[in-house]
């Protein structure tokens, strides 16, 4: 029985380099293309769950904008990418994908254009390694994917197939030393992290304020909770941010997991609890939209979630339960 109303998850399909919402189909090219993009390196504040105001950093759409994480890219395998930064800020900062491309330093004020040529398919975080790793903490993190040349439903060449795919990029947040950098200083306190996000948002337990909106609900948001029918099977690349290490735990289905920390796994398992390395783990699975086996009776629909198995996560704040990485699976 479904709990809330939700809104109806679509599909985007592009031929080229994605950054948009929502589950994404890709459309395979023949050739390779070049890929341009532009992040501006901004900051600002954004309210948590209980109303405090914690500064962040991020490599944002726009010069006005602040994104936490940045807006995702999908590249084809062999594609020419090109990424202009533009640093709005007075502090210095790069631009970085390990065993990647490294812009070096790009000081307050200054531009700097990257080229490169990614070779090997699979899922990478940029991130800022200025600083490190305070500045990608406070935000300066996004989500990189190549896929395998020719290919639309593959992760590498020869994995199990998927319909569509999505990003999680888990993040955890300490104020103080937000609040540190933010001065221009180093944090000089042990970490204490009081909020933990998935692509920037938390959950919304039902009744409480902002429940059910899209733009702040992790739980609702198109970019965060997976949809689907039977039948249907999504890629979940996940990469975290943050100094927490976790372990997701799917319900209703177990998924399959295909690699951690980058890695192709020798073995696909079926799990329904996967861990995730801090500073920068990461995993890709997929989540199957098969009939829960355990349900009975038997059923086809339904709202089912997937969260982490350590309490601290799930809340907000030192104490608000539900307002931390969470999001619903909906069998439509």
């Amino acid at each position: 029985m479904k709990r809330r109303s939700f809104l109806k998850a679509g599909t985007l399909g592009v031929a080229g380099a994605i950054s948009g919402v929502g589950m994404l189909t890709w459309t395979p090219r023949s050739e390779a293309a070049t890929i341009t993009k532009t992040y501006y390196i901004t900051d600002g504040t954004i309210a948590q769950p209980d109303g405090v105001l914690v500064y962040f950093r991020g490599f944002s759409e726009a010069s006005s904008r602040l994104n936490v994480p940045a807006r995702p890219m999908i590249v084809n395998q062999n594609d020419t990418v090109r990424i202009t930064i533009v640093n709005t800020l007075s502090t210095t900062h790069s631009f970085v994908i390990d065993g990647v491309v490294n812009s070096g330093p790009i000081g307050g004020g200054q531009t700097k254009t990257i080229q490169f040529t990614p070779s090997t398919p699979g899922t990478f975080m940029f991130y800022d390694s200025q600083n490190a790793p305070y500045n990608r903490v406070t935000g300066l993190h996004g989500a990189f994917a190549v896929m395998p040349q020719g290919s639309s439903n593959e992760l590498y060449s020869g994995s199990p197939t998927f319909v569509k795919q999505m990003f999680w990029v888990l993040n955890d947040c300490d104020p103080s030393w937000n609040s540190a950098i933010q001065l221009g200083q180093r944090p000089s306190s042990s970490y204490k992290p009081r909020y933990f996000t998935i692509n920037g948002l938390s959950s919304r337990p039902p009744g409480a304020p902002d429940a059910d909106n899209p733009a702040i609900d992790a739980m609702v948001n198109l970019d965060t909770a997976p949809h689907g029918s039977i039948g249907d099977r999504t890629l979940i690349r996940v990469l975290n941010a943050g100094m927490g290490s976790h372990s997701m735990h799917w319900h209703a289905n177990h998924v399959e997991w295909l690699t951690q920390n980058g890695q192709i796994r020798p073995h696909i398992w079926l799990k329904d609890i996967v861990s995730i390395r801090n500073n920068m783990g990461g995993a890709d699975v997929i989540y199957p939209f098969e009939m829960p086996p355990d349900a009975y009776p038997p059923v086809t629909t339904g709202v089912y979630p997937m969260h982490l198995h350590n309490e601290m996560t799930q809340t907000a704040g030192g104490g608000l339960y539900m307002f931390g990485t969470m999001t619903d699976i909906y069998f439509e």
